[in-house]
């Protein structure tokens, strides 16, 4: 690497800032990869690794939380970590490190692990695991294929650790959200369809065109960025039917692939926002505001309904409910265009999704997958999951509690919870079981089983539920038996090329859909139609057909892969 020329192209203090130097990195020139044996010496003998992890983390404390020293304790290791800060998914930051040619020693990458894979930044797994990681191999048993990078390299490059394998969904935290107070004040109405969704919002706004001397917003989205997928353009898939792989529709008989926007059904779900909108029901700033604008705007409790997944706004949902404020959260609604289709949501996906990697820049990669190793045992897994025993939960009658007092910190002080026991921090650093799966003391290695779910809820919450016959959220979802695994897996986490033709194609439609859907929206009703034909002709003239030829080819390749399937 010519660190001359990088230094030429990114400038010399941005390269120093990509400089991850501690005990336990090197260059990247040396063959760690060879390296199968290291020099691991003891095992809990004090080591320091760097990583990067390409999600943010705001309650990370350096591993001085509860969990962190007893990880430290057990294995020895202490992460010198840093974490995606700007909500880009790391795509910047392992840009530059793969042009610098400087990585930590261990990675969690997302979708930008393609980036790594071209540069020849990560290890081969396959023999550390087979060597020293018994623990990984147990969990993954019947799964090993669906580690593998593609079916043209079988290389295992990350172990997925954002999933958890024998999986049960017990709960939904997706669909469209309803505050509590609207529903009760409305007499829990019916809520299945966007016009359903609709007629609520447009109800309770005009009783309450204020909140709290505030106005009242009916709707509001986040199109910052990337977010713009979650919140805006996923919805056109979810809500006629799709099955939520990311731009693509994928025929499950053919599996062919387009651009899910093509759909036809999908430009009525534009139409409904481009109604809203019109109608004054859409927040007029969805499409200007920044991240921190749109939670501020719901963490004030004015925003009476969302098109998200819990995940996305639970910042603002947390410090609702530290305020106090259960009645001005969300509950959870399988909403879609109209009643012939059905919400994916609980579809299962099998074992796959993002997952850690070791660099070439380990000095030591025999004790890095060591620590993986660990965390993925049945200890490793109940102390990420649980915390420390006597603390934040205790044994009663041979079964895993968690004291009232720390369940109410959990729920409504789940920053502090986090930054001080380190209940959570941890689950991207070794493989783990699902929901709903039990260790050999009979106990759930996760706490999100019926029961705990359910003492979580709030009584907003508990009251919204009773009233629509429910136990959790996902009682209102259609069942997972109602689906198909998809044999293609998560398609989030499926490679695709990371240069020549593909991307600039797949780059050029990007920048067409965050353009085009929102200028659809924001049109007035006789402007939308040809601006949304016009939008897909501008897609098809940017080259997305040949784009998704190929993307169909990816596709059949990996449900191959995966189900040993003969797919033409």
């Amino acid at each position: 690497m010519n660190h001359n020329k990088v230094s030429k192209k990114l400038g010399a203090a941005l390269l120093a800032g990509l400089l991850l130097v501690s005990a336990g990195c090197s260059n990247s020139g040396n063959n760690a990869a060879d390296n199968t044996n290291g020099n691991s010496g003891n095992d809990t003998e004090p080591v320091t690794f760097t990583f990067f992890g390409a999600d943010a983390s705001p309650n990370w404390n350096n591993m001085q939380d509860d969990v962190g020293k007893e990880i430290i304790a057990k294995t020895g290791v202490t992460l010198q970590a840093e974490f995606d800060v700007g909500g880009g998914g790391g795509q910047d930051r392992i840009a530059m490190m793969a042009a610098s040619g400087e990585y930590p020693d261990i990675i969690f990458a997302k979708g930008e692990i393609g980036k790594l894979v071209d540069a020849e930044a990560l290890i081969d797994l396959t023999d550390l695991i087979d060597k020293h990681a018994p623990n990984i191999k147990k969990v993954m048993e019947g799964n090993m294929n669906r580690m593998k990078y593609s079916k043209d390299n079988e290389a295992i490059y990350s172990i997925p650790t954002n999933v958890g394998v024998g999986e049960q969904k017990f709960d939904a935290t997706n669909g469209f959200q309803i505050q509590h107070r609207v529903l009760k004040e409305l007499g829990y109405p019916e809520v299945r369809t966007v016009k359903d969704f609709e007629n609520v919002l447009k109800e309770y706004y005009a009783k309450h065109p204020t909140t709290d001397g505030q106005p009242t917003i009916p709707m509001t989205l986040n199109a910052d960025g990337w977010k713009i997928m979650i919140t805006v353009t996923n919805q056109g898939d979810i809500t006629t039917g799709g099955a939520n792989d990311g731009e693509y529709y994928v025929n499950p008989e053919t599996y062919e692939t387009m651009l899910h926007y093509k759909k036809p059904e999908e430009k009525e779900y534009f139409r409904w926002l481009n109604h809203m909108y019109n109608e004054g029901l859409l927040d007029k700033d969805s499409f200007v505001q920044k991240d921190d604008q749109y939670k501020a705007k719901i963490s004030s409790g004015r925003v009476l309904g969302l098109s998200s997944v819990e995940w996305e706004y639970q910042d603002a949902e947390n410090a609702l409910k530290s305020a106090g404020k259960d009645e001005y959260t969300y509950a959870h609604f399988p909403v879609t265009l109209s009643e012939e289709y059905k919400d994916h949501a609980m579809q299962a996906v099998g074992v796959d999704g993002y997952g850690i990697s070791i660099t070439t820049a380990c000095k030591d990669p025999v004790r890095a997958i060591k620590f993986i190793d660990w965390l993925s045992s049945e200890e490793g897994q109940v102390l990420r999951n649980w915390g420390i025993e006597g603390k934040t939960y205790n044994v009663e009658n041979g079964k895993r509690v968690m004291p009232a007092d720390i369940l109410d910190q959990k729920v409504n002080d789940a920053g502090n919870f986090a930054k001080n026991t380190g209940v959570g921090l941890y689950s991207i650093f070794g493989v783990r079981y699902g929901d709903g799966v039990k260790d050999s003391t009979d106990n759930y290695y996760t706490t999100n089983f019926p029961e705990q779910i359910q003492a979580e809820y709030s009584e907003a919450e508990k009251e919204s539920l009773a009233a629509y016959n429910a136990t959790t959220w996902k009682d209102l979802f259609p069942a997972e038996d109602e689906f198909p695994v998809k044999e293609w897996g998560a398609l989030y986490n499926m490679p695709v090329p990371t240069d020549g033709e593909y991307q600039v194609i797949y780059q050029k439609t990007q920048d067409i859909v965050q353009k085009r859907i929102p200028e659809a929206i924001l049109s007035s009703p006789d402007k939308f139609d040809k601006i949304y034909d016009d939008f897909i002709a501008e897609l098809n003239k940017a080259g997305a057909e040949k784009m998704e030829k190929e993307y169909t080819e990816l596709v059949k390749a990996r449900v191959s892969l995966f189900t040993g399937k003969d797919v033409k």
